[in-house]
């Protein structure tokens, strides 16, 4: 990796590599409808574009081109910043699970 290419990601997330606010791969992100700050970058612009209907963290990062990780900071920053919202999935109930499980033995 040549050194421009190297320190993108560093400048894009101002140093930090570390996301404030935990984000699940598969977190639905969402816009918010508020006025947009004059400050945010074009990655950060490009992401609350793309969250203008519910996206998964994974799949925003996808369409990035960018990192996971550097993705998960920029969304984290947005987050705090109130221009995003997060609905994090919620785990299946085990009960549900054996049901599918004796459907599909059923099945077979």
């Amino acid at each position: 990796m040549s050194a421009p290419a190297a320190l993108r990601p560093y400048v894009i997330t101002r140093g930090r590599a570390r996301a404030a606010y935990g984000i699940a791969l598969e977190a639905l992100l969402t816009t918010r409808q508020a006025p947009r700050p004059l400050h945010l970058n074009p990655e950060e612009r490009t992401l609350l574009d793309l969250c203008a209907r519910p996206t998964a963290l994974a799949e925003t990062a996808a369409r990035l081109g960018l990192p996971l990780g550097l993705t998960r900071v920029l969304a984290s920053d947005l987050v705090v910043q109130g221009l995003l919202t997060v609905s994090e999935s919620v785990p299946p109930e085990v009960r549900l699970l054996r049901d599918v499980l004796a459907g599909l033995r059923r099945m077979t």
